[in-house]
Order: structure tokens, then C-alpha cells, then sequence
């Protein structure tokens, strides 16, 4: 859309400025001028890894640059169809009197950004980068003021990415797309549910396999739990990629209603291949997959679970069932 303004989010080292490279290739190919502002690399690095990717198209051009006169004075003269600026956290504008980075120079950088934007119609995208809680760096404002915000996720250490949209003021949020880190750079998975199974043991207890939903798409994701005796005075409850508080409200109904003594252990949660899962139908697959490994049996591997847990025990069922129900028979549960 001429004149937004796009956020894309997501952890240092994640893979923001490479996806961002890829995409100025593309729409350099097909609509026309694009122009890369980094503010965290040069000129010299940005073409070492326009390289490496094969990136070399001639309406791509590359600036290393912090201060926004510079950069609005070149975006002008240079008419693109797309402004990227990475990141926002490096922008300086002599408006605000504090250092790049500060709360007050990222939201009068992103201010200044959405007037040139708006002012030359000219569609920009900002990298921001997000704190070790979740939440995107600097200052609220910053949400408030773009169009569109988009999550980068995943772990540096796995190979999967999830583009996820969180606000569209001009589309669906119900956009998601899944990447593969290469050598070449991100790579779209056709069938992420078979690349996230690819490599699951069927016969190990604390696995359970959910159909999950990330966006309108249901993808079949393995549940990890494993439950150990503690050492320690107050057991540790430790998850990666599930809700810390829906986990811990799930072992308070397997104890309360169910009967498993779960208090003198510690318990760990891992959603395989670093996705993250955001939703009450969560629950039920959690709550298997521990007492899976509590009482040490294996879950029928032809299985696929899902559902929202109550306080009181109960089963509640999760949108789009159907939907979830399709995809987990396409693959043989």
C-alpha cells in the first residue's frame, strides 16, 4: 500500500535484515526502485551479503546511514517505491536532543519516518528489534503509529522462521508465513507440518501432537514434557514456546483433578522445531504430554490432540476443529 508504514519485529540475530534483503530484491524486480538504509552495517557488508543471496538486482541500492535528514534528502531524490530502515533503534534525528536508541529519539525517528511516508507516498518498512520479554524495543507509541506491525520469531539455533501479522490497519491478521534459514537465505516451507514431524521418536512418553493454528493455517506440532524428581525447595516449571501461565494452570487441574502428585517435580515443556504456540487448545496437549511422562507411557503416535482445559477438569472445544481435524488426517492420524 503506497505512503504505510510496515514494523517488522522480531529478537537480534533472528534473521530480520536478511528476510527484509530478500523482499527489496523481489519488489526491486517487479515494481521498481528500492532503497536499503541500515544504520547497523556498511555499504561493504550490506553487498557481502546481497551477494552471498544472489541479490543483485539494479534497482536495489544500499546506504549506511543513521541521521533522517540524510536519509530523507536521499529518498526524495531518489523517488523509490520502497524505503527500508534498519533499524529503527539506530535512527537519529536532530529533532530530538537524546541518543539514538533512547525512547524519545525512536518515536520522533518513527514519527519523522510515517510524515515522509505519508507526505511522498512512498511504502516504508522499519526493522525494530524486541526485548528478551517479547515486547518490541522503545517506546509504545511505536505501534500505534505504523500500519501494519508483522513478528519475525523463532530461534537462532533452529533453522525455522514464522512470519506472523499481529496488526493490519489495510488486511487480515490472519497471515502467517513459514521459513527455512539456509545458506542462500530463508527459504518458504510448503508443508511445515511434515518438516516439524520430521524428526519425532513415536515411542518416547511426555510426546503429544497438537494441530495448531498460526494464522488460518493448521500445522501439527510435537508437545515435548518431561517430568523429573527436584533437588530444589520450590520445583522448577520451565517452557519454551508454550504459555508459561496456561502451563501452570494445566498442572494445577492435573493435580487438583486428576489426581497426579506433580509438586516435588520439576517439570519442562518444549514446543519441537521453536514454534510458538499462543492459544487455549494448547491445554489438553500439554496436560497429555505431561502425564505422559509422569506415569510413563507412550501416546498413541497416530494420535492428534487438542482442547481447552477448565478449572473444573473439563474439555472445552477450539475454533476451527475442522480445519485442524483435515490437516492431521492429511498426514496419516
Amino acid at each position: 500500500m503506497p505512503g504505510s508504514l510496515v514494523l517488522v519485529a522480531g529478537e537480534p540475530g533472528i534473521g530480520k535484515s536478511t528476510l527484509l534483503l530478500q523482499v527489496a530484491e523481489a519488489i526491486s524486480q517487479l515494481s521498481g526502485t528500492v532503497l536499503l538504509v541500515s544504520g547497523e552495517e556498511s555499504v561493504y557488508q550490506l553487498k557481502n551479503r546481497a551477494r552471498r543471496l544472489k541479490v543483485s538486482s539494479p534497482n536495489l541500492f544500499f546506504m549506511a546511514e543513521t541521521d533522517l535528514d540524510v536519509i530523507e534528502e536521499e529518498a526524495k531524490k531518489l523517488s523509490p517505491c520502497l524505503l527500508i530502515v534498519d533499524s529503527i533503534q539506530t535512527m537519529y534525528t536532530p529533532e530530538a536532543n537524546s541518543s539514538p536508541g533512547s525512547i524519545l529519539q525512536v518515536r520522533e525517528s518513527a514519527l519523522r519516518l510515517m510524515r515522509l511516508a505519508k507526505e511522498e507516498g512512498l511504502t516504508t518498512i522499519i526493522i525494530g528489534h524486541v526485548t528478551k520479554e517479547g515486547s518490541i524495543a522503545g517506546p509504545r507509541i511505536l505501534e500505534h503509529l505504523v500500519d501494519t506491525v508483522v513478528y519475525f520469531e523463532g530461534e537462532r539455533e533452529r533453522g525455522h522462521r514464522v512470519l506472523r501479522v499481529v496488526k493490519n490497519r489495510f488486511g487480515s491478521t490472519n497471515e502467517v508465513g513459514i521459513f527455512q534459514m539456509r545458506s542462500q537465505g530463508l527459504v518458504q516451507v510448503d508443508n511445515p507440518s511434515a518438516v516439524f514431524l520430521s524428526e519425532r521418536s513415536r515411542e518416547v512418553s511426555g510426546s503429544a501432537i497438537m494441530p495448531t493454528l498460526t494464522g488460518n493455517r493448521p500445522i501439527l506440532v510435537e508437545i515435548q514434557a518431561l517430568a523429573v524428581p527436584s533437588s530444589l525447595s520450590v520445583p522448577r516449571r520451565s517452557c519454551n514456546g508454550v504459555e508459561y501461565s496456561r502451563v501452570l494452570l494445566t498442572i494445577a487441574v492435573l493435580e487438583r483433578r486428576v489426581g497426579l502428585n506433580l509438586k516435588d517435580l520439576d517439570i519442562y515443556l518444549n514446543v519441537a522445531g521453536g514454534l510458538r504456540i499462543v492459544e487455549p487448545a494448547a491445554d489438553l496437549p500439554i496436560a497429555i504430554s505431561v502425564a505422559s511422562s509422569f506415569l510413563d507411557f507412550c501416546v498413541d503416535p497416530t494420535t492428534a490432540i487438542l482442547g481447552e482445559v477448565g478449572l473444573g477438569g473439563e474439555i472445552r472445544t477450539v475454533q476451527s476443529v475442522a480445519e485442524r481435524v483435515r490437516e492431521a488426517q492429511s498426514l496419516g492420524f
